[in-house]
């Protein structure tokens, strides 16, 4: 069961994020995946402040990323995160990106976050608010 609805925006190549190869290097498609995730939380009401405020929030176990189609200079892509699981205090949120010029996927991902007491750095349980404000949320298009 997806907890949250996607979010979808679109992110430029900037020059600094080609490598020697002459595309998109592999470490800034997991800045983009990082910043999604970022945005997304954000929207949702889950700011980065917020969670730090509490004493409680996310932090990263685990990426894992498939590259499909390089992604070139000027090329521009769609960002497509959203949260697929939320259990106990761990979460999995997917990642899919397209290339806006042909719409073929040129990326895929997931990252599992553990929700953790920032004081002690163990996992908690994930306030059911949390899991409610994603679940719940709607993208600016649907409201």
């Amino acid at each position: 069961m997806t907890i949250s609805k996607v979010l979808d925006f679109e992110q430029r190549v900037a020059p600094e994020e080609i490598d020697g190869l002459g595309h998109v290097n592999n470490q800034v498609y997991l800045d983009w995946f990082m910043s999604a995730a970022t945005k997304h939380s954000a929207l949702v009401g889950w700011a980065v402040e917020k969670m730090i405020g509490m004493g409680e929030g996310w932090v990263v176990r685990r990426h894992e990323i498939d590259y499909l189609i390089p992604v070139l200079p000027g090329d521009s892509v769609r960002m497509r995160p959203w949260v697929e699981t939320a259990e106990k205090a761990s979460s999995v949120r997917q990642y899919e990106l397209y290339r806006v010029s042909d719409g073929k996927i040129v990326c895929r991902g997931s990252t599992v976050w553990v929700w953790i007491n920032f004081s002690t750095g163990r996992p908690a349980r994930i306030p059911e608010a949390v899991i409610s404000d994603f679940a719940n949320w709607k993208p600016v298009e649907e409201r």
